[in-house]
């Protein structure tokens, strides 16, 4: 599969401050990369720098097989931008707003069948002034799509939104991979890149400090948590890092749940015992994310 964008070696300082400090990655045509990272990461230089805002100090960028700074209009032509606040004129209607913006593009999806898609049909002749904060977001990602980008630049793109529209988002932007699109997503919300990416990249002070699918993000530090409660705590297995006991509630917890659960299943068969609202927890993502940035910051520290 051919590489939608392709970054090596990225550097970028404002003075004293390193932004980037030697950041690769690809995106491969028709995946979405989630882009995460606290404030000041180097999440929004990294991007403005994909888009052609910024060019950077050092390293080699090709985007949709353009130099993003030098690309020009048919570059931008293919690429669509979702920034966390679009400043559109607000006595336009929503209908002339994604009307207006259209002009721009050598190709434009029909205005009704996209504000439909960003659920702003009921709102398509409204004043842009009227509209409320998740009105406007939703009209944000219209402006972003109007020109049937290949690539799309999505910047926290459901701030705001209630959770039925979060939802309803997410559903727009799967649709857009359905469609072959590419996605590169920075997003606050870990249960939103969790849903969507395909794949993660974690920075942190300008660097890259983890890179994996949502499922092997930080793969060595996962630990699965196994409970379940006996009448006899007596003669346990020592599987994993355990066992735990506390009032008849046994915890376990293990880098290897399958081999060690077939142990712990064994061990119950075996003895006729019932082990009791067994649950297996892996952490989510955001609990991997935390374990990733709390290491970051350590390795900052010792540097």
């Amino acid at each position: 599969m051919s590489a939608a964008i392709t970054a090596t070696n990225l550097r970028k300082t404002y003075g004293e401050v390193t932004a980037l400090d030697g950041v690769s990655f690809t995106v491969a045509e028709g995946e979405v990369l989630a882009l995460l990272g606290p404030n000041g990461a180097g999440k929004t230089t990294a991007v403005e720098i994909l888009e052609g805002y910024r060019r950077a100090d050092q390293g080699d960028i090709e985007v949709l097989g353009f130099h993003p700074a030098t690309g020009g209009r048919r570059f931008r032509d293919r690429i669509g931008i979702v920034l966390q606040e679009t400043g559109v004129e607000e006595v336009l209607t929503v209908r002339e707003a994604v009307e207006l913006y259209g002009l721009a593009y050598s190709r434009q999806r029909p205005v009704d069948e996209l504000v439909s898609l960003v659920g702003l049909e009921e709102k398509g002749d409204s004043r842009i002034k009227t509209l409320s904060g998740g009105q406007r977001r939703r009209l944000d990602l219209a402006l972003g799509l109007v020109g049937d980008p290949d690539l799309v630049f999505l910047d926290e793109p459901t701030t705001g939104f209630d959770p039925a529209a979060r939802r309803k988002s997410w559903e727009l932007v799967e649709g857009l991979t359905a469609l072959g699109k590419t996605i590169l997503l920075t997003t606050h919300y870990l249960d939103e890149a969790q849903h969507l990416a395909d794949r993660i990249v974690v920075l942190s002070e300008g660097r890259i400090v983890a890179e994996g699918t949502p499922e092997s993000l930080g793969s060595a530090q996962v630990v699965t948590t196994v409970r379940f409660s006996v009448p006899d705590t007596a003669d346990l297995p020592a599987i994993g890092d355990g066992p735990e006991i506390g009032e008849n509630r046994v915890t376990y917890r293990t880098t290897d749940p399958t081999a060690d659960l077939y142990q712990l299943t064994r061990w119950a068969t075996d003895r006729g015992v019932e082990l009791a609202g067994l649950e297996v927890t892996r952490p989510s993502l955001e609990d991997i994310y935390l374990d990733i940035m709390e290491e970051a910051d350590r390795a900052g520290a010792r540097e």
